[in-house]
């Protein structure tokens, strides 16, 4: 008998509990020996210049003006001119439940187009596919940069960082490897894949059958954009976007503090690789891997004081995840969406 999906989720989060405390727990025995100076802390972050945190902000908030416009593209075949204000509303929304809710939350955003646009919700759940394996190529590429530039440097690393290094280069070549396959398949292979897909699911009763065969259907018609170079070139282009308004972030948090902290565009997308490698770990409403990994890779990487990176790191945190919330609550409260609503959207109960 299998447990109830909200059991399920308690497991994940407990388990994901877990993995954040013995991230933190490793972190402050690493640094037991540095005596946190409250004061340096609390002047680091009372200087931080507004103009620039305005300019991170406004960074941090176009990156999913982008994605609406990315999505665009991935609804096109379904819906030649689908309404970019529904996309972007839906896009605010959806990250904002991912932020107060967790990974879990990811089906939000495919749910909210789906109903916006009249489409079928899973061929919204492979257009998100699509999204999310050019997001984790740009990722990887980045992450893979920042391995190669400390590798040359010669730097001392500590133990939490060195096991970074030693894994990273699996994990990105696994990774690219793997996403590329996707879309190579999804390009190329798709009539193959539903074929199979519906031959080896041919023992079930006709009216199953029929709903599965009309599942795969709409699915692969969510991946239709993938067969068009103009289309894949412009979710290239959307893609390198987004990801240089999140380094447009990073520098302009960085610039926020002043002669505290020099970065160069090369250390700046060095600390964006390995914090995107560490927001992997994402507890609802309180994020996770990603503050610490960039705490580690400001003390140990760049030598900068710890009072100083845990400000930096928190208000990374916060611009990059956090701030979006209240645009995501105001955009909720103008569609009467409800908390419930969103926490079924979530389950897939909706889809």
């Amino acid at each position: 008998m299998t447990a109830p999906p909200n059991q399920h989720r308690k497991k994940i989060v407990v388990a994901t509990l877990i993995v954040a405390a013995a991230a933190v727990w490793a972190f402050l025995y690493g640094t037991r020996e540095k005596a946190f100076n409250w004061s340096v802390f609390a002047s680091s972050v009372r200087n931080l210049d507004a103009g620039w945190l305005g300019l991170a902000v406004l960074s941090s908030y176009s990156t999913y003006v982008v994605r609406a416009l990315r999505w665009a593209v991935l609804l096109r075949p379904l819906r030649p001119r689908p309404s970019l204000v529904g996309l972007f509303s839906a896009t605010v929304v959806g990250f904002s439940a991912v932020t107060a809710l967790g990974r879990a939350a990811e089906m939000v955003r495919p749910y909210l187009i789906a109903h916006k646009e009249n489409v079928p919700f899973s061929s919204q759940v492979a257009a998100w596919i699509v999204e999310r394996l050019y997001d984790v190529l740009i990722a990887l590429a980045v992450f893979g940069f920042a391995l190669s530039h400390l590798r040359q440097s010669g730097v001392v690393l500590g133990p939490t960082l060195s096991w970074a290094l030693e894994v990273g280069g699996v994990v990105i070549g696994a990774g690219s490897g793997g996403c590329l396959a996707i879309l190579l398949a999804m390009r190329f292979w798709s009539e193959n894949i539903q074929r199979g897909i519906l031959r080896a699911l041919g023992f079930l009763a006709a009216h199953h059958f029929a709903k599965v065969e009309r599942v795969v259907a709409n699915f692969l018609n969510g991946v239709q954009c993938t067969k068009s170079q103009s289309a894949t070139l412009r979710l290239i282009a959307y893609t390198l976007l987004e990801w240089l308004l999140i380094a447009a972030c990073y520098a302009c948090v960085l610039r926020a503090f002043g002669s505290a902290v020099r970065f160069s565009p090369i250390d700046v997308l060095i600390l964006m690789g390995f914090v995107t490698f560490g927001s992997l770990v994402q507890l609802p409403g309180v994020g996770g891997g990603a503050q610490v990994t960039a705490v580690l890779v400001l003390t140990e990487v760049f030598a900068v004081p710890i009072e100083v990176a845990t400000g930096l790191s928190l208000l990374l945190w916060l611009i990059s995840f956090m701030a979006i919330l209240p645009v995501g609550a105001l955009f909720a409260v103008r569609e009467g969406l409800t908390w419930a609503r969103i926490r079924e959207a979530e389950s897939g109960t909706l889809a």
